[in-house]
């Protein structure tokens, strides 16, 4: 009896699916901002720019068969571009 065949991506598509996965979660990975207004619009402006940069690059790989490690290379780069500038929420501890 022998044992079926699963097929396996080459190591190097797995690779580059890893860091276009790890690419789309950094978009959108983005810490809680502060409780003042400036900080959740610019936390809100940033999530809402982000998300759609990673739309973009997904849609041109799923749709448009675009180069899945280049893919994950431009949208690290459009991210470094745009950092965090608001103000992150620090947790103080629990009321008392």
């Amino acid at each position: 009896m022998s044992e079926p065949i699963t097929p396996k991506a080459a190591p190097a598509e797995a690779d580059a699916v890893t860091a276009l996965l790890r690419a789309v979660h950094d978009a959108l990975d983005l810490p809680l901002p502060d409780i003042t207004d400036e900080a959740e619009r610019e936390h809100r402006a940033l999530l809402i720019s982000r998300a759609a940069h990673a739309r973009i690059i997904l849609a041109c790989v799923l749709e448009q068969d675009h180069d899945i490690a280049r893919a994950a290379e431009l949208l690290d780069r459009w991210i470094a571009d745009e950092p965090v500038t608001y103000t992150p929420w620090e947790g103080k501890g629990a009321p008392v």
